[in-house]
C-alpha cells in the first residue's frame, strides 16, 4: 500500500514514544504534562454548559464570549489589539500551528524554527508541503540572532517559541524584537507559540505581536489552567491572515469542542490565583530538580521559563536513567543540535521528582 510521502517521511514523536512505552512503576519526566488537576471553578462552568445543552456546533471562529474574553486577555497581559474578529479558537496550541503553516506555506517554503526545539514545527512544516529549516541555538541556548538573520533570506516564514521548549529559555525583548522587525523587512511571517507564557520565574515574556504585524500569535489554555486533555487553543493575527487560516479549520474541524470553549470561557474570566500558585508550585520544583541534578555534578544554565531542564548528558547515561525507570526525552529528539543533551519536565509532584533523584543519584 503507498501513502503521502509527505506523512511517509515522518517519525512518530520520541516524547510520545517513551510516554507510550513507560512501565507501572516509571517516574514519567518526560511528557509537558502539569500534573495539577483543572481547577474546579473551570470544570463546574463545563458540567453546567452540558447540563443547559450546549453540545451542538459553535460558530468556526468560536463562540464570540470566549473570543471576546480573549481579546480582553491579550490587551491586558500581552500589550496586543486584537479584535473577536480576529481570534480562531482552536482544539489546543497544536491545531492553531497546524492551520498556520497551512495557510500561509506554499511547497518549497522555508520554514525556520530553533534548533533544539519542539518536535511539532518541522513536521507541521513538512506536512504542509515546506521545507524545515532548523537554526542552531547559541552555546548558552538562546536564539543566535545573526544565524537567524543570516537563514531568514529567502524564508516564509519563522516559528519563535518564548519560554522555550524544550530548553526553558525567555527570549529578551531585544531578540523578540529584532526577528520579528527584520523578518518583516524580508517578508517573512512570525509565528509565536507563547503556550509557556505564565510561567516564567524572574524573567519577562514579550509577545512578537507588539513589534509588527507580520505575526501569528498562538495560545492555548492547556498549560496555563491544566487543561491539557481539554484541547483549546487559540490563533489571533490579522485579517487577512485570519481569512485564510480559517477555510483550514472549517474544513479540518469545523469548531473547537462546545463545552471546552464553555470551560475555557470560565479560566479566562476566573479567578486568576489559580496560576500564580501552579507558577509559584513550578518555580520550586525547577530549584529542586535544578539543585539535585547540580549536587550530582551536572552544569546546565538555570531555566527562566516553561517547566523543562535541558541537560547536557551522554547518550549512555540518558539510557541508563530510562532503564532505571526515570522517563526522561534524549535531546535529538528536538534536533540535531540537541545530541548531548536530555529534557528532564519537573511538571511532577515534588514526591516524584525526589524519587527520581534518588534513582539517578544510585546510577551516578
Amino acid at each position: 500500500m503507498q501513502f503521502a510521502q509527505r506523512v511517509s517521511n515522518l517519525e512518530i514523536s520520541g516524547i510520545r514514544k517513551l510516554f507510550e512505552a513507560a512501565g507501572p512503576d516509571s517516574i514519567n519526566l518526560g511528557l509537558g504534562q502539569p500534573d495539577f488537576d483543572t481547577p474546579a471553578h473551570i470544570k463546574e462552568a463545563a458540567i453546567q454548559a452540558i447540563q443547559e445543552g450546549r453540545t451542538g456546533y459553535t460558530p468556526n471562529l468560536g463562540i464570540p464570549e470566549l473570543r471576546q474574553a480573549l481579546s480582553r486577555k491579550f490587551e491586558r497581559e500581552n500589550g496586543l489589539s486584537y479584535a473577536p474578529s480576529e481570534i480562531i479558537v482552536t482544539a489546543g496550541a497544536s491545531e492553531a500551528l497546524h492551520i498556520a503553516m497551512q495557510a500561509i506555506i506554499n511547497a518549497g517554503d522555508r520554514v525556520l524554527f530553533s534548533d533544539p526545539g519542539f518536535v511539532s514545527y518541522g513536521a507541521l512544516a513538512e506536512l504542509a508541503g515546506g521545507v524545515p529549516s532548523p537554526v542552531p541555538l547559541d552555546d548558552h541556548l538562546n536564539i543566535d540572532l545573526d544565524a537567524t538573520f543570516e537563514a531568514m533570506d529567502g524564508a516564509r516564514a519563522i516559528v519563535l517559541n518564548s519560554p522555550a521548549n524544550p530548553t526553558g529559555v525567555v527570549e529578551t525583548e531585544e531578540t523578540i524584537r529584532g526577528i520579528v522587525e527584520y523578518a518583516d523587512d524580508q517578508g517573512v511571517i512570525v509565528i509565536s507559540d507563547e503556550v509557556y507564557e505564565h510561567f516564567i520565574y524572574g524573567a519577562t515574556h514579550y509577545s512578537a505581536g507588539r513589534y509588527g504585524e507580520n505575526v501569528i500569535t498562538i495560545n492555548a489554555a492547556s498549560k496555563t489552567y491544566a487543561m491539557t486533555g481539554w484541547r483549546v487553543g487559540s490563533l489571533a493575527a490579522p485579517q487577512e491572515i485570519i481569512d485564510e487560516c480559517l477555510k483550514v479549520h472549517q474544513y479540518i474541524l469545523a469548531c473547537a469542542t462546545s463545552i471546552s470553549q464553555y470551560a475555557a470561557l470560565a479560566a479566562y474570566t476566573g479567578d486568576q490565583r489559580v496560576v500564580t500558585a501552579m507558577r509559584d508550585e513550578y518555580h520550586a520544583r525547577r530549584d529542586l530538580l535544578a539543585s539535585g541534578l547540580k549536587r550530582m555534578g551536572f552544569e546546565f544554565p538555570l531555566p527562566e521559563g516553561a517547566f523543562y531542564l535541558f541537560v547536557p548528558m551522554d547518550q549512555d547515561l540518558i539510557e541508563s536513567i530510562i532503564q532505571a525507570g526515570v522517563i526522561i526525552v534524549p535531546g535529538p529528539a528536538f534536533g540535531e543540535n540537541g545530541q548531548g543533551y536530555a529534557r528532564f519536565s519537573y511538571a511532577a509532584s515534588r514526591d516524584m521528582l525526589n524519587a527520581a533523584l534518588t534513582r539517578i543519584q544510585k546510577l551516578i
